[in-house]
């Protein structure tokens, strides 16, 4: 596909950007959780300290206009076993009428790479387990789902209440 390219996010690509989280959310049916707006991508992605890296897959119509069709949100984390930086894949989504022409494993080769480029150890991901077709695809491209782990959250009200709790010596 020599009509498609990735570039990182800059400041001007966050109202797409949210809007493709937007199209994330809705897949997942979680819309009701979804507050991003591009201020606070904004801040998160070009603010002084950034907390997490975008990048946004285009495709070049026959008229030159360029579509965003994909994107990627990322962040390091660290492996105290390897010792090592690790990074960690917040987001991936393809919107639907762009899905099986290779955009996905597209985004995914890149993040890879800038993982090794970056010394990284890990290259890692959460995927729903109701979501097969994205399974599916992790595995078709050497991935392993780790069925032993599962992830623990702290949110909102019972974060701040946890938070307050003074722990008993």
């Amino acid at each position: 596909m020599d009509n498609f390219n990735i570039r990182n996010a800059r400041p001007q690509d966050c109202p797409v950007i949210a809007e493709l989280i937007r199209g994330l959310a809705h897949y997942e049916k979680l819309d009701d959780q979804c507050q991003v707006t591009p201020e606070l991508l904004e801040k998160c992605l070009f603010g002084d300290k950034p907390e997490c890296y975008a990048v946004v897959g285009w495709i070049t119509e026959e008229d030159g206009t360029e579509k965003p069709v994909s994107f990627a949100l990322y962040f390091y984390n660290f492996s105290t076993f390897l010792a090592r930086k690790g990074l960690y894949l917040e987001d991936i989504f393809v919107l639907p009428e762009y899905r099986h022409r290779g955009i996905g494993k597209k985004m995914m080769n890149y993040l890879a790479a800038k993982a090794v480029e970056d010394g990284c150890g890990r290259f890692e991901w959460s995927v729903l387990d109701w979501n097969q077709p994205a399974i599916d695809f992790y595995e078709s491209i050497g991935a392993t789902v780790m069925q032993e782990w599962r992830i623990c959250r702290l949110t909102g009200e019972k974060l701040e209440q946890f938070a307050e709790t003074k722990p008993a010596k």
